[in-house]
């Protein structure tokens, strides 16, 4: 087993004299698939292209990008697993120092806005080649949206790149599909029919929703958000329909989300050889892989639908999981690495207890236009038996090979009301003494935003572990992240929160300032004031000063923060809030 050639001289020890696809990352070369090139490059290898990488080309000059020569097919771009404006600045823009997903923890291996400087140096170097864009940053970015960074409207990235096609979601089934097709001689520009992808046409699908231009969009609010309902009304892959933005003269056209893959095809994706390590080239370590090297992903999606989160809109709310079978393998694969040692650091996905759930529906929620199956309330069709989470975290425990097995992945708390032995295994087994959970916040008009459950269900899980806790005779305690300067969340809000966890028995000492990501719906509430499920105006932190005091208030009970957040608030004249805090709110 070896990886995917990323230089010329490994593509000539394969044999080949050229090859059909070569990808284009933002990130170093991690033959794990948890990471999306690799992914993809495995996948369409298994279908038999030549394909390689060129992982983090020196973007200053196109010869980095002929490093191994011309494809016969097309070029695949991505940005990486993070946008890379995310990853480069921190919430107030202040820009990073570190790089997890570059050898050595570096900063500045990839350049800001990768997807469009990597796509101008490919037409720069080969114009008559293909290129075809894919990613979070592209998937998030498909149509006129709200950049934080700008603090603008941003056209489609399709036409700030000049990309001939876009590939958004998890693009085995769509990237698949146009790959056979060009190797059957099709061309590019005459494939328009694909799932999963957007380009710009001429002719206009005729079942298609057209949304407010690029033009009206960017100079009005409400038409904005009016844009941002549609879209997200047509997020089921079932059921969603085509959608067309005009551009100026030309019309972007985005067709439905690929479809769901079937247990079948996970378990395929999944089987695929991975090394599960580094490029042998990498003499630094790789912070990112560090952190998942011995985590196994069971399932993808999640039918949480958070406001401020972009995992349904790239992954999809209908949960895709894999064969216990499958699993195992997996796990028998890792058993083999010279540097396991029997310790599994999570075994999950975007939320952990989500395998093997999905709708109850008739119709399997093919017909459903609902973002979250759990906001406001649970829907009555979501099955949330955890029988098959339970059986295969049983199974793992069982491997000879595994000593100890923690999950780490996200946990919706207010499922496991419903996920009796679930729950009972993670606080007897599978926490480390501290369980992350994410409430995000409890002040009641800002969980409803966030699209997160309400105070009283954290209140009745936190009460639920300790009781387990001690009835299993273990002491383990519960770390909460939480959200500051979320849109509709207030100086006030946030000191009610901290009078909660105050109540409550807890402590924080992160808190995650609240990032506008493309294409959410808490973006689109940041950008236009307004919330785009009720037409309600909401109230929104702009500025430096009011988001560091949202975030120190949370911290109040660390000396260095106290002193800090008290000069600010009374010289905002807010010693009204002062009071409340030094009376512990």
């Amino acid at each position: 087993m070896s990886h995917l050639p990323i230089t010329a001289e490994e593509v000539k020890r394969r044999g080949w004299d050229e090859l059909d696809i070569i990808f284009v990352s933002g990130d170093a070369y991690i033959d794990h698939p948890a990471f999306g090139v690799p992914l993809l490059a495995r996948w369409l290898e298994a279908h038999g292209f030549r394909v390689g990488i060129i992982p983090q080309p020196d973007w200053r000059s196109k010869e980095a990008f002929m490093a191994l020569g011309r494809p016969r097919l097309f070029f695949a771009v991505a940005a990486g697993a993070m946008d890379s404006l995310v990853a480069h600045y921190t919430p107030r823009k202040k820009l990073r120092h570190d790089d997890a997903y570059t050898p050595g923890n570096r900063h500045g291996a990839r350049p800001n806005r990768a997807t469009i400087v990597y796509t101008g140096r490919l037409k720069e170097a080969y114009r008559d080649v293909p290129v075809v864009i894919g990613g979070v940053e592209a998937s998030l970015r498909r149509l006129a949206h709200y950049d934080y960074w700008d603090d603008k409207v941003r056209r489609s990235i399709l036409l700030d790149a000049k990309a001939d096609l876009l590939c958004f979601g998890m693009a085995e089934q769509s990237l698949l599909e146009i790959a056979t097709r060009m190797r059957e001689g099709e061309q590019l520009a005459a494939i328009r029919d694909v799932r999963g992808t957007t380009f710009v046409g001429q002719h206009l699908p005729e079942t298609a929703v057209v949304l407010p231009s690029f033009e009206q969009v960017s100079t009005d609010k409400t038409a904005f958000v009016s844009a941002f309902r549609q879209m997200e009304a047509e997020q089921n892959p079932w059921c969603g329909r085509p959608l067309v933005q005009a551009h100026g003269d030309r019309q972007v056209v985005c067709l439905p989300p690929p479809l769901p893959l079937d247990m079948a095809a996970m378990d395929a994706v999944y089987r695929l050889p991975f090394t599960r390590e580094p490029h042998p080239s990498y003499r630094e370590l790789i912070p990112a892989f560090e952190q998942i090297k011995l985590s196994i992903t069971t399932h993808r999606g999640c039918f949480g639908g958070c406001a401020f989160c972009a995992i349904a809109g790239h992954q999809g709310k209908f949960i895709q999981s894999r064969s216990q079978t499958s699993v195992l393998e997996e796990v028998e694969r890792l058993a083999q690495k010279r540097w396991f040692a029997g310790a599994l650091s999570d075994l999950g996905g975007p939320t952990a207890n989500m395998y093997g759930l999905g709708c109850g529906a008739k119709d399997g929620g093919r017909n459903c236009r609902r973002p979250s199956c759990l906001h406001p309330a649970p829907c009555p069709n979501l099955k949330s038996d955890d029988s098959h989470a339970v059986a295969m975290l049983q199974a793992v425990e069982r491997h000879p090979a595994i000593r100890h097995l923690t999950i780490s992945s996200g946990i919706r708390h207010d499922l496991l009301a419903k996920q009796e032995r679930y729950f009972a295994g993670l606080v007897a087994r599978y926490t480390g003494g501290l369980l992350k959970v994410a409430p995000e916040h409890l002040a009641e008009r800002v969980v409803r935003l966030m699209r997160k459950p309400d105070r009283s269900t954290f209140e009745r899980f936190l009460k639920q572990f300790r009781e387990e806790s001690r009835r299993q005779g273990k002491r383990q305690g519960v770390v909460p992240y939480l959200i500051s300067g979320h849109p509709g969340c207030t100086l006030e809000d946030m000191v009610v929160l901290a009078g909660e966890l105050k109540r409550l028995g807890l402590k924080v000492e992160q808190v995650q300032e609240f990032t506008p990501t493309p294409a959410t719906a808490a973006a689109c509430m940041y950008h236009t004031g307004i919330d785009p499920e009720t037409g309600d105006t909401v109230f929104v932190a702009k500025s430096d000063r009011e988001k560091i005091l949202q975030k120190g208030v949370l911290l109040w009970h660390l000396p260095e923060q106290r002193q800090k957040v008290r000069q600010m608030l009374l010289k905002e004249g807010r010693g009204d809030l002062v009071k409340r805090l030094e009376k512990g709110c």
